[in-house]
């Protein structure tokens, strides 16, 4: 690596500080405004059991809090569950969750702590962010690896080809297939496969739920692999098969391109074989902009796309995490997964643009030359 390459790298490392903190900012600003935070929801659980409980003297007890400190019990033989939660109570659940310290405070503990690769802990699973996400990340492994690469390695060999036959049957049909297919939405079908193969109303070839069956650890090893792409065939299926029509038709049309440029006429007059044309001149070319979304599809199919597809077939990943810590206002979860994805996505555009340097020579970053 070249000085100015690796003053470049530095660059962008150091930028993505100010781009980091500007995006925990404004979603630490927002999160203040949000109605039917954990204090809210707190109070309003509390209040729910004394509705229920009536003329019962039994206390609520807060998460966290020493044994006896129920809120609504009892206390110098006065009853006060039914008229609500004094304010010593508020606070005392505001303490539980940080909320008794100004906003500010709370922010820049936050980033103190984020600087650190500490996350948090959950206000309602009573675990880390980290160790949420570690339970999480099969799931996400599992989904989002395979389908980037089953997509990569079906879309760019079929746009390859329909690039060189262009015009034919087979390219008028495959582009009629991965359009059907791209205009199906993925929870639609899933749907579908599950009424048509998982238990519906015909057949139970597959399961509806989970990643692995109960009998796992008594499987052999052959038995574990067939399990677990059992289990994973209809989730897939449904990820990638909307995934092929983008990545195929810019594959094709990035050939076409190619192909009809003057260098390819020239290769061809002096004689060189149509594979070599092909293989060596025009793919090299042609991978650049497939190359462009290369970390980005990676980072994207990883941590992002299948939040429906989770729900639908009972897999507990980390797009569900983040959708049920949204709902339930679990901030650190929030602030915690948001922080993790923003870093993985800003160093997969620097690896993005550092590609480009190694697919195409003429690119240059601050007068690098290779």
């Amino acid at each position: 690596m070249s000085i100015s390459l690796l003053k470049y790298v530095l660059k962008r490392l150091f930028l993505m500080v100010p781009t980091l903190l500007g995006i925990l900012t404004v979603t630490f600003l927002i999160v203040q405004f949000v109605p039917g935070g954990p204090v809210e929801q707190m109070l309003q659980m509390i209040k729910g059991d004394h509705s229920s409980m009536g003329g019962s003297n039994t206390g609520v007890s807060l998460p966290g809090a020493s044994p006896g400190s129920e809120v609504g019990s009892k206390g110098s033989g006065v009853y006060r569950g039914r008229v609500g939660v004094d304010e010593e109570r508020i606070e005392e659940i505001k303490k539980l969750y940080g909320f008794d310290k100004p906003a500010h405070e709370r922010f820049f503990e936050m980033i103190i702590s984020f600087s650190k690769f500490d996350l948090g802990e959950s206000f309602f699973y009573n675990k880390s962010v980290w160790e949420l996400m570690k339970e999480k990340l099969p799931v996400s492994i599992s989904l989002g690896v395979w389908s980037f690469f089953i997509t990569y390695l079906i879309s760019v060999p079929l746009g390859i080809s329909k690039a060189v036959r262009h015009g034919s049957t087979f390219d008028l049909a495959t582009s009629l297939i991965i359009l059907v297919g791209y205009a199906i939405p993925g929870f639609v079908l899933g749907v579908i496969l599950l009424v048509f193969f998982g238990g519906g109303n015909f057949l139970q070839l597959f399961p509806l739920r989970g990643l692995t069956s109960e009998d796992w650890d008594q499987l052999t090893i052959l038995g574990k692999l067939i399990d677990y792409l059992w289990h994973l065939f209809l989730p897939l299926l449904c990820l990638v098969l909307g995934s092929f029509a983008v990545l195929t038709m810019l594959t094709k049309n990035t050939m076409l391109e190619e192909i009809r440029k003057q260098y390819v006429l020239t290769a061809r007059s002096k004689g060189l074989t149509e594979k070599v044309v092909l293989w060596r001149h025009v793919l090299r070319n042609a991978l650049i902009p497939i190359i462009t979304g290369f970390p980005a599809a990676f980072v994207g199919a990883f941590f992002t796309g299948a939040l429906l597809i989770e729900t639908l077939f009972s897999l507990d990943g980390l797009g569900l995490l983040s959708y049920e810590a949204v709902i339930k206002r679990d901030y650190p979860i929030v602030m915690g997964t948001l922080f993790f994805f923003s870093l993985i996505a800003l160093v997969a555009k620097l690896l993005n643009d550092l590609l480009y340097v190694l697919v195409d020579p003429r690119v240059q970053f601050e007068g690098h030359k290779n």
